[in-house]
């Protein structure tokens, strides 16, 4: 991984980035070097990624979608983001394709991190994502997906699976690609007024 201190960016990690992510290598040595001036630690913790969070949503109770986004990037399962990890996510979440996307929808929705969805970790996700919504655009919410518990099982109906029953990481893109009005349920995007 190189040397978490160090004032540059190791080649290895460069030459990795530039293969998994459409950053270029100017871009990636600009992230690098804002992420060292944020994180001079190298890694940024729990507590650090919900701060990021409640920037973004300053009205909104972040800490359990925080927690569950921090899970899904933290794919060493070392309770911290390097760099790497950081920059991967960002390209999952703003620039990948829709199906990389979905990916990292499975991951973030498979709380138990078992390769599977159950209908209470799709209910889990469904609350914490709901804590992001202003109540005002709460109000205007259809009447289906108006509470967290709806919204979950609203979304579990595209999967045609019982509530016992789980759901593996292939059926649940299908799923999503398959009912064009799921999209929204799996994510939060502020309406501009």
């Amino acid at each position: 991984m190189g040397n978490a201190k160090s004032s540059a960016m190791s080649k290895e990690i460069l030459e990795d980035l530039k293969l998994n992510t459409k950053f270029s290598e100017n871009e990636l040595s600009q992230w690098y070097e804002n992420f060292q001036k944020q994180c001079p630690s190298g890694r940024i913790t729990p507590e650090e990624f919900k701060k990021i969070y409640e920037r973004f949503f300053p009205e909104c109770d972040t800490t359990s979608y925080a927690q569950h986004v921090f899970r899904s990037f933290d794919t060493n399962d070392d309770g911290t983001l390097d760099f790497k990890e950081y920059i991967i996510a960002l390209h999952m979440t703003s620039t990948g394709k829709t199906e990389r996307k979905l990916e990292w929808a499975f991951s973030l929705f498979d709380v138990d991190k078992n390769g599977y969805i159950t209908k209470s970790e799709v209910a889990e996700i469904c609350q914490a994502i709901f804590k992001l919504i202003p109540k005002e655009d709460q109000e205007s919410l259809p009447a289906d997906e108006n509470t967290p518990e709806k919204r979950a099982d609203k979304l579990w109906s595209y999967f045609n699976k019982k509530d016992n029953e789980r759901l593996a990481e292939g059926e649940f893109i299908q799923g999503i690609l398959e009912n064009e009005d799921a999209i929204h349920l799996i994510q939060f995007e502020h309406q501009k007024k």
